[in-house]
Formats: structure tokens, C-alpha cells, sequence
């Protein structure tokens, strides 16, 4: 087996990882805000659904991020493919900080000011 042929393996690696990370997170997301519900606390359960199913989201961009960047370094290092990471990683980024901003209610910069000198390590 040829090292590009190894690579496309560890990149649908990547790419099933993260998108097992988005439908798995989801799911459990919505398992808790339903198992909330059925004891009654609705706005319990639509807090941690926003909250679980963004981490979820989150967490699978940064791993499908990876799969990207694997993907245009060692298969396709051209300068087309280079200019779509960069779109990607753009768009997924922006993503990923807004999904932040909503789930932290601040910006991440604020976060430590809003927290307190306690917060600080």
C-alpha cells in the first residue's frame, strides 16, 4: 500500500470520526433533553440540548477540520486544493465561534473578565 493510499484512510478516518461526533453528540443530546422532559423540567431540557448538541457540533468541525487539512497536505498539495482549506477552515471557524458565543453567552476573549481573578489559573 502507497503512502497516498494510507492517507486517504487516515483522512475517511477523520471524516467518519467526526461525523460519528455530530450524530452520536446530537443523539445523546436529545436523549437527556427528552429523559428532562419526561421529569417535567422543560426549560432544563431545551438549555442542555442548545448546550450538548453545539458541543457536539463543535467538537465534530474541529475533528472534520483535521481530516481537511490531512487531506490537502499529504493527497492534494496543490494550490487549488490549498485555497478550498483555506474556505473551510473560514467557514467552519466562524462557525465554531459563533457556536461558542451562543453556548457561552460571551465572547471568548471576555470570558476570563466576566468570571472573575478566581477563574484565572
Amino acid at each position: 500500500m502507497h503512502f497516498e493510499e494510507w492517507m486517504e484512510l487516515v483522512v475517511h478516518g477523520f471524516e467518519v470520526v467526526g461525523v460519528g461526533i455530530l450524530a452520536l453528540g446530537s443523539l445523546a443530546a436529545l436523549v437527556n433533553a427528552s429523559m428532562a422532559l419526561l421529569r417535567g423540567e422543560p426549560d432544563a431540557a431545551y438549555v442542555g440540548a442548545r448546550r450538548n448538541v453545539g458541543r457536539a457540533v463543535l467538537l465534530g468541525l474541529e475533528v472534520l477540520i483535521i481530516a481537511d487539512i490531512v487531506l490537502t497536505i499529504t493527497i492534494d498539495p496543490t494550490l487549488q486544493s490549498a485555497l478550498s482549506l483555506g474556505v473551510i477552515v473560514l467557514v467552519r471557524t466562524f462557525l465554531s465561534f459563533s457556536l461558542e458565543i451562543e453556548l457561552e453567552g460571551v465572547p471568548p476573549w471576555r470570558r476570563a473578565a466576566i468570571a472573575g481573578p478566581e477563574a484565572d489559573p
